[in-house]
């Protein structure tokens, strides 16, 4: 079956962010079933999920609450369209997101947060990460020109930022190995720098740099904010850029500034959102609501493609009109609110208050941690960037002087290589190694994530 399947691979399937010359020479791992924090190949070999299925996965393979919302589900109808009709998963599914984001289930109430967060509460669904993007620029451009602000054409982004692959959340990306070549398809988006603080675009040293990049934010926003329609952030961590964490106080910095030159805040938590930094979204850390916010990956707990677009009650209000007016927003998938993703993401969210997994959380990521502070002094991990459950380890040629490794050396994938070897599913980013377990991961198999990614890191490059 192995041989078969192998050979139907190479055959016919061309493979995301894979260099297909390389892979054909390559014998793949062929993933046949999923457990817990484990996966299994074709050959009945076990491997620990250490990315969480490219940070899907919330509470593990096989998880039997959205297992049988699925089946269940499934009995009823599978898929029936939100374009002009409507069904219980998808408006079930939109209060219980719209509670979580206004912090209804927080017992630290906080009135004036809750009185300034609560109008975030439409929900706009789609298929993935990308389309969540898209539909936030749309809406963030077509808001300005229906309240009469039509020179608001433009978006706001970091350097290395990553929101997605289609072109418009390309055009506010901002990692050059990614997005260089469609150049041409673009649209114009102003740049500023990211807070990387191991390799300062500014030459600085957090904290004496006292937040430079937030002033050359506002030097951007005060020459073009007449421009600028929205400034999208990933907030805390930008993920694929390489896990790289914003100091404290950022966030906060990048919502006062917006709110000070009108530009609306759109947070892509694809990546960081339900539960990856430690609490449920990342804009909680620093109470820094958006006024857009964008979901997917774990939003299904890693079972189905499902994202949600969530806008405040002031920008929804914008695009109320009669039919002649033509405020409608004309924007739609086919799959949009597909009612096994909705069932999926009920039972994730149920899941979360049932076995209160972000209180349980806290203690695991004490514990990661500590077994990440004993890789610090490793001569060739120059940076240990960790928010909670996501976490970049960069590798360095020269710790002292930062020097990275060439592209061509393909350190990181060596170390996930050897990883891999010995039963462990990491990718990484260039010369970051990427670790984003599943959160229901056991203390057990924590330590075994720890122990094998240290000793691939010790044996590849030393």
């Amino acid at each position: 079956m192995k041989k078969q399947v192998t050979a139907l691979d190479k055959k016919y399937l061309w493979h995301p962010f894979t260099q297909m010359k390389e892979w054909v020479e390559k014998d793949p791992v062929i993933v046949t079933e999923g457990r817990g924090s484990f996966v299994k190949d074709i050959s009945g070999r076990w491997y620990l999920d250490g990315i969480s299925s490219l940070w899907v996965s919330v509470h593990g393979h096989r998880k039997k609450e959205i297992d049988t919302a699925i089946k269940d589900q499934i009995d009823k109808v599978s898929h029936s369209t939100l374009l002009g009709l409507s069904h219980p998963p998808s408006a079930i599914l939109a209060e219980k997101l719209v509670h979580i984001v206004q912090g209804s289930g927080d017992k630290q109430k906080n009135s004036a947060l809750k009185t300034q967060n609560s109008k975030l509460r439409r929900v706009f669904y789609s298929d993935d990460g990308s389309t969540a993007v898209e539909i936030a620029l749309k809406i963030a451009f077509q808001y300005w020109q229906h309240i009469g602000i039509k020179s608001k054409r433009t978006f706001l982004s970091l350097t290395n930022a990553y929101h997605g692959d289609t072109i418009g959340a390309v055009s506010v990306g901002g990692i050059d190995l990614f997005h260089d070549l469609f150049s041409p398809l673009l649209f114009k988006a102003y740049k500023a720098p990211s807070p990387y603080c191991y390799r300062c675009e500014l030459g600085k040293t957090y904290p004496a740099c006292k937040l430079l990049c937030l002033d050359k934010i506002e030097d951007i926003m005060h020459k073009h904010h007449r421009e600028i329609a929205g400034m999208i952030i990933e907030p805390l961590v930008q993920g694929a850029g390489g896990m790289i964490v914003s100091p404290p106080g950022y966030l906060k910095g990048v919502r006062r500034l917006c709110s000070k030159y009108n530009i609306l805040m759109i947070a892509d938590e694809v990546a960081t959102g339900f539960g990856r930094t430690g609490r449920m979204f990342a804009f909680e850390h620093e109470k820094a609501f958006p006024d857009i916010l964008c979901l997917a990956k774990g939003i299904t707990g890693g079972y189905l493609p499902l994202a949600a677009t969530i806008a405040t009650e002031k920008i929804y209000s914008a695009f109320l009109g009669a039919y002649k007016d033509l405020k409608t927003f004309f924007h739609g998938h086919t799959y949009t609110g597909n009612q096994l993703a909705c069932a999926a993401a009920i039972a994730n969210l149920e899941v979360f208050k049932k076995e209160r997994t972000l209180k349980k959380l806290q203690k695991k990521i004490e514990a990661l941690s500590k077994g990440l502070s004993e890789m610090a002094g490793f001569p060739n991990v120059g940076d240990i960037r960790q928010k909670g459950f996501m976490v970049g380890i960069e590798l360095v040629k020269n710790k002292k002087t930062k020097e990275p490794y060439l592209l061509e050396e393909t350190i990181g994938w060596k170390v996930c290589g050897r990883a891999r070897e010995k039963g462990l599913m990491l990718r990484p980013l260039g010369n970051v190694i990427v670790l984003m377990p599943p959160l229901s991961i056991s203390y057990d198999e924590l330590k075994t994530l720890i122990k094998i990614t240290s000793e691939s890191i010790r044996e590849v490059i030393e």
